[in-house]
């Protein structure tokens, strides 16, 4: 029960402070650790199979890092006599891993932008967000990009290391964070990355399949909390999650496209090259800004039944 307290500590501490910006936030310090090793071990005239080889290795050596502070904060924490001290700790450090106000405030802010119709200003801040240029979208089209960025990362960035710290405290978490912190810096279908990122765009895959359809459950609950489209979320969901080309992505945009009646995916735009993406949902309402702002209820309220079902089976 202690540990879901904590996690609830660590949800409203993150409402309440948000993720502070410093060269000493936890991610920083594991991309940092990911940099070192990547300087170390990449060579770009090594051989396909030795890229996936010391890839392994840097993924291997971030997680087990990882985990071993996550034990050694947890392990501390818990010599210290006060339950409330243990759990103050164990929050703060799980808030770091977590980020639903960083992604509302980001989210929130793209939305403001559009409707004061200052789009210019708009691309620019949904390009911080979104890995696709974002330089010539559109109101609809910067909306889209925002709106599957908040569902694609409510699993990412909320339910998943929640879902870990649950079956096992802070050490799984802060390894998961880890996790998607390596498929965020390597993860890319280039030269650079095709061979040397292979295993950690893997295993962050593997990481995420349970939660990301936990999320889909849970984005159903929150539509009939929120009172949309329950049914067609429903239907959008069983149609449309397994077209996303990652296996998980397309579990939370496709219930989030059915419970706001609106179609993500289409023509994203990388380094000037076209590329599609199976649609998600239909279009039975035109896409705009006011979706942005249903998107990031959807969220907040998954999040919540999350922590309150893990408190009920605690």
């Amino acid at each position: 029960m202690s540990s879901m307290i904590t996690a609830v500590a660590a949800f409203l501490t993150d409402a309440l402070i948000g993720d502070p910006r410093s060269k000493f936030h936890p991610v920083v310090l594991i991309g940092n650790l990911i940099s070192l090793l990547e300087k170390n071990l990449r060579r770009d005239n090594d051989s396909p199979s030795q890229k996936i080889f010391k890839g392994g290795i840097l993924v291997a050596a971030v997680v087990a890092t990882s985990f071993v502070v996550g034990y050694g904060i947890e392990f501390l924490s818990k010599q210290i006599p006060s339950l409330t001290a243990q759990i103050f700790i164990q929050a703060l450090t799980l808030s770091f891993m977590i980020s639903p106000r960083s992604l509302s405030e980001a989210a929130h802010e793209i939305y403001q932008l559009l409707e004061t119709e200052n789009l210019a200003e708009a691309r620019r801040k949904v390009g911080w967000i979104v890995g696709r240029d974002t330089q010539n979208l559109n109101e609809s089209e910067v909306a889209r990009a925002t709106i599957e960025t908040v569902a694609e990362n409510t699993v990412d960035g909320i339910i998943s290391p929640l879902f870990y710290f649950a079956i096992g405290g802070l050490p799984l978490a802060v390894a998961y964070r880890a996790i998607n912190t390596m498929d965020s810096m390597l993860g890319y279908k280039n030269e650079k990355y095709l061979h040397f990122g292979r295993v950690a765009a893997r295993l962050d895959d593997v990481a995420n399949f349970v939660p990301a359809r936990l999320t889909a459950i849970l984005f159903l609950g929150a539509t009939a909390i929120l009172g949309l489209d329950v049914r067609n979320a429903f239907n959008m969901m069983k149609r449309d999650a397994s077209k996303h080309p990652s296996p998980n992505g397309g579990w939370a945009e496709a219930t989030v496209a059915g419970a706001l009646n609106i179609r993500l995916g289409g023509t994203n735009y990388y380094f000037g090259q076209p590329h599609f993406r199976a649609y998600m949902g239909d279009p039975n309402e035109i896409l705009e800004a006011a979706h942005i702002l249903g998107t990031i209820r959807l969220m907040y309220t998954a999040t919540i039944e999350f922590l309150i079902c893990a408190l009920l089976i605690a």
